[in-house]
């Protein structure tokens, strides 16, 4: 009876062992998928990010040079006004002397 019992404890004790090295072996691969897939989001946002920084660096881009090509194109606009000849104004304020249409002021 006695070695019955020991017999009985040692293979409960044996069961009990393998249930919790199962268990451990269970969590550790449980942290490994965990660590794994925290890599893998980590690594995702990072790319994320850079594409945001490119398409923002882009934008920049595309907006100084929109920038400097309306610059030069007021430059050369302004530059061209100054050299286009002004109509001549006598000294009443019209081209050529006379009015150029008829002004009715209503009150």
């Amino acid at each position: 009876e006695r070695r019955e019992r020991k017999r009985k404890l040692s293979k409960e004790m044996a069961e009990k062992a393998t249930r919790e090295l199962e268990k451990m072996q269970l969590k550790e691969k449980a942290d490994i998928k965990y660590k794994e897939w925290l890599e893998k989001k980590r690594a995702e946002e990072a790319e994320k990010k850079k594409k945001e920084k490119e398409k923002e660096k882009e934008r920049m881009a595309e907006l100084q040079e929109k920038r400097t090509r309306s610059e030069k194109i007021f430059k050369e606009w302004l530059q061209n006004a100054r050299n286009k000849p002004q109509p001549a104004l006598n000294g009443y304020g019209f081209p050529n002397g006379r009015s150029t249409g008829l002004y009715i002021q209503y009150t």
